[in-house]
């Protein structure tokens, strides 16, 4: 087993937040091809029915098992986590290896465009572009993985820039390596400590955005379930049936709250410093 994936499942926090995403991951597979009912299948004779069986979270006002709404918007979840988080990659890798790497002209325009960029919150970019695309997953997928693309992009470029005047960079400049392979051997693996924290909050705070949007009626459409919209149609009636409202809000926690504790588990896992930190502390021994 490698060592950082030794130390991550040393930390605590690092089990905990694994356990989450991986059970997280494991119902959103199950729900592909099998939920206990139906989840968008209304039966008004069974509106509101209490948790027990065969409804193990009981129904909302419309007849609906919660437990299969649940399972199916943890499919909705880790496809906006997964997707923004692919988007926020490409872009966050491009734009910093532009504001690093590039001649002087395009590392300043780069650096004004992330400026500019950052100043929006990603949530009203993401409104905006629905309110002309209409509302759907991918554009909440493309707007969210943007927003956070440049927010990555704008930490990790001056960590590129102070790597790139290591001397085992430049040995590699003088051994003949292009900048891609640089970028590929030595830049981005001694920055990846960081890309890690950006990227596994970018995902954490996407299924912030997803169920936001999807309550506002800005992302998953009615005919997909999303613990978002889940949350709008409770929350009306949270006075009198509030226990429905809790389980789509506690999967909307655990998620983001697993994802923000792996992210920085990993980081851990990965900075050589904290490494080397953590070899250096020793037990004093007790003199009788």
């Amino acid at each position: 087993m490698p060592h950082w994936l030794r130390a991550l499942f040393s930390s605590g926090t690092g089990q905990f937040g694994a356990i989450v995403v991986l059970v997280i991951a494991a119902v959103a597979a199950v729900s592909l091809v099998w939920t206990p009912f139906d989840p968008m299948l209304s039966d008004v004779r069974g509106r509101w029915a209490p948790p027990g069986w065969p409804h193990l979270l009981g129904t909302d006002g419309t007849g609906r098992d919660v437990l299969s709404l649940v399972m199916a918007g943890a499919r909705t979840t880790l496809f906006v986590a997964v997707g923004a988080g692919a988007v926020a990659t490409v872009v966050g890798i491009a734009l910093a290896a532009l504001g690093a790497l590039s001649p002087r002209w395009v590392r300043e325009s780069v650096a004004v465009l992330v400026d500019i960029l950052i100043a929006f919150p990603v949530l009203m970019i993401a409104m905006m572009i629905s309110a002309v695309w209409g509302g759907s997953l991918w554009v909440v997928v493309f707007s969210v993985g943007i927003g956070f693309g440049v927010s990555i992009a704008r930490v990790t470029r001056p960590e590129l820039r102070r790597v790139q005047q290591s001397d085992f960079v430049l040995a590699g400049r003088a051994s003949g390596l292009t900048a891609g392979q640089n970028l590929l051997r030595h830049l981005l693996p001694n920055v990846a400590p960081v890309f890690i924290v950006q990227l596994s909050w970018s995902m954490a705070v996407a299924v912030l955005a997803e169920a936001g949007l999807s309550y506002l009626g800005f992302g998953a459409s009615l005919t997909e379930a999303s613990w978002g919209t889940l949350l709008a149609d409770l929350q009306r009636y949270i006075g009198v049936h509030p226990l429905t409202v809790v389980w789509p809000g506690l999967a909307i926690t655990l998620t983001v709250l697993g994802l923000n504790l792996l992210g920085d588990a990993l980081r851990e896992a990965t900075d050589p410093t904290l490494s080397h930190r953590r070899a250096q502390v020793h037990v004093p021994e007790v003199v009788a």
